[in-house]
């Protein structure tokens, strides 16, 4: 899935003035799948999305606001609760519709983090958030910025399949 296509399915969003939860609880399922299509696996994320409106109306009457009011720790838990919610899905929502300060781990974080000897391959989610954030202490700013640096060193260097180490600014001597 590339990001252009992402743009294309919250292009759809917009333009049939779906971007609240109030009009996404409306909506069917399937036209939500429609409109979402060309981000690819568009039936799960219609599941999902729909899934985690619903958790919004019934747990905070579907006022994000009142949502983000909730502590860390608790909010963590209950978003983890939601179908179709993992833990990177979960903290993109904590750090950038929350402002809470937790460092969201991707797949573009892991593969630089490796690829430079700092973590193993196979290192748990929650274990690099954890040595992340112990490094930096809590910030929501800087947990942003830095979240969005590795998303484009990732995106013009460390790429999965053909990496340039020899020009990546992270890897000159």
């Amino acid at each position: 899935m590339s990001w252009r296509n992402v743009e294309k399915a919250i292009d759809n969003l917009r333009e049939a003035n779906l971007l609240k939860p109030s009009a996404i609880k409306k909506i069917q399922q399937d036209r939500l799948a429609d409109l979402i299509k060309p981000a690819g696996y568009y039936n799960m994320k219609a599941k999902k999305l729909k899934s985690f409106v619903d958790f919004l109306y019934n747990k905070y009457a579907g006022h994000l606001n009142k949502m983000f009011k909730v502590d860390l720790p608790v909010l963590r838990k209950e978003l983890l609760d939601v179908y179709g919610v993992g833990p990177e899905t979960a903290d993109s929502i904590l750090l950038y519709a929350g402002k809470y300060p937790t460092f969201v781990i991707d797949a573009y974080t892991k593969r630089i983090l490796s690829r430079i000897g700092y973590i193993p391959d196979d290192i748990a989610y929650h274990d690099l958030q954890a040595k992340i954030m112990s490094v930096y202490p809590a910030d929501v700013v800087k947990y942003n910025e830095y979240h969005a640096l590795l998303v484009i060193l990732a995106k013009e260097y460390c790429k999965k399949s053909a990496p340039d180490c020899k020009n990546c600014p992270i890897m000159q001597k």
